[in-house]
C-alpha cells in the first residue's frame, strides 16, 4: 500500500495502490503508523500518491466491518492513530497532491503541515454521499484550515473542487508550484529549531513552560553560535 524511500535528508512516502486510486484498506492504516515510526534521521517527510493521491478509505471493507462486532470502532481508532502519528511527527511534513484526493485522503493531507496541489489535483469530502459522517478530529482540522462556512460547503455538498479553488479557500498552501524550493528552504534550517517551531504552531495561543525551555535552550545552544559565526564570515 505504501512505499517509503529516503532521499538524502528527506523521506518520501508514496501511496502505491494505483489500481484502486490509492484507496486505503483497513489494514493500511496500521501499516502507515508502522512506517511513520521508521523514518530514521529524515528531517522532512513528503507524502504523495502514485497516479492519484488517495481516493479515501477502501469502501469494499465496509460490508465486513458492518458484519463484525467492534470492527467499525477499530477502523475509526486505527485510522485516528495513523493520522495523529503523522500530525505529531517532530519534522515538517508536506502533502504533494496530484489527481483525486477524496474523503480520508483529504484527512491524510490535512494531517501534514503543508499541502501543495498539482495541476491535476481535485478535492472532495464525500461521506454524505453514502450517508455517513466524517471523523470529528478531521472536521476540526478542516474548520481550522478553511473556516466553518467553507467546511460546511465541502461537507454538505460533497462536491469536488480543483487545486486553484483549494488554494483560494486555504485547504492547500500552494497550487501548481514546484515543491523543490520549499523543500530546500526547509532543509536549510536547523532540525531542533524546526521541531520547536512546529510544536509552537500546534500550541497556538497557549503558553507552555516546555516551549519556553526550548526557546531558551536554542539561544544558548551551539547551532546559533555556529550560524552567527558563518554570517559574520560572509
Amino acid at each position: 500500500m505504501f512505499r517509503l524511500i529516503r532521499e538524502g535528508e528527506a523521506a518520501r512516502l508514496t501511496l502505491a495502490r494505483p489500481e484502486a486510486r490509492n484507496a486505503i484498506p483497513m489494514k493500511g492504516w496500521a501499516e502507515l503508523t508502522r512506517l511513520l515510526g521508521d523514518l530514521g534521521q529524515a528531517r522532512l517527510l513528503i507524502v504523495t500518491g502514485e497516479g492519484a493521491f488517495c481516493a479515501g478509505a477502501d469502501l469494499s471493507d465496509f460490508p465486513t466491518m458492518r458484519a463484525e462486532e467492534g470492527a467499525i470502532a477499530r477502523f475509526r481508532e486505527t485510522m485516528r492513530v495513523a493520522l495523529d502519528a503523522l500530525r505529531d511527527l517532530p519534522i515538517p511534513t508536506i502533502a504533494l497532491v496530484d489527481g483525486p484526493c477524496y474523503g480520508a485522503g483529504v484527512a491524510l493531507a490535512m494531517a501534514c503541515d503543508l499541502r501543495i496541489a498539482g495541476p491535476r489535483a481535485s478535492f472532495a469530502i464525500t461521506p454524505a454521499k453514502i450517508g455517513i459522517s466524517y471523523p470529528q478530529e478531521d472536521v476540526h482540522r478542516l474548520v481550522e484550515l478553511v473556516g466553518p462556512g467553507q467546511a460546511a460547503r465541502l461537507l454538505f455538498t460533497a462536491t469536488a473542487i480543483d487545486g486553484a479553488e483549494a488554494a483560494r479557500i486555504g485547504l492547500v498552501e500552494l497550487h501548481d508550484a514546484d515543491p523543490a524550493p520549499l523543500v530546500e528552504a526547509i532543509l536549510a534550517n536547523g532540525r531542533d529549531s524546526l521541531a520547536t517551531l512546529k510544536r509552537a504552531i500546534a500550541l497556538g495561543r497557549r503558553s507552555d513552560a516546555e516551549q519556553d525551555r526550548r526557546f531558551d535552550a536554542l539561544i544558548a545552544g551551539p547551532t546559533l553560535a555556529e550560524r552567527l559565526e558563518a554570517l559574520r564570515r560572509k
